[in-house]
């Protein structure tokens, strides 16, 4: 439990401080793909599958999206 905490934490550190040049696309399919794994996880629990696994789905779905959307607003 201990390690999860601390990739966590590693993961927010990445995350806030690595957005700072991203172009929109970029920008676009970064916050896809977060929406989709917090989604992805919430609704794998609901239906009682493994909440990394409907994370992992739902980052990959989320970021796909979030790129083809970011590349029409350019």
């Amino acid at each position: 439990m201990k390690r999860n905490h601390w990739m966590a934490a590693i993961v927010v550190a990445t995350a806030t401080t690595g957005c700072t040049n991203m172009t929109p696309q970029q920008e676009s399919t970064a916050k896809g793909a977060a929406v989709g794994a917090v989604a992805g996880a919430g609704i794998a629990a609901i239906a009682g599958g493994s909440g990394w696994t409907g994370a992992a789905v739902g980052a990959v779905v989320g970021g796909v999206a979030g790129n083809i959307k970011g590349s029409k607003q350019q």
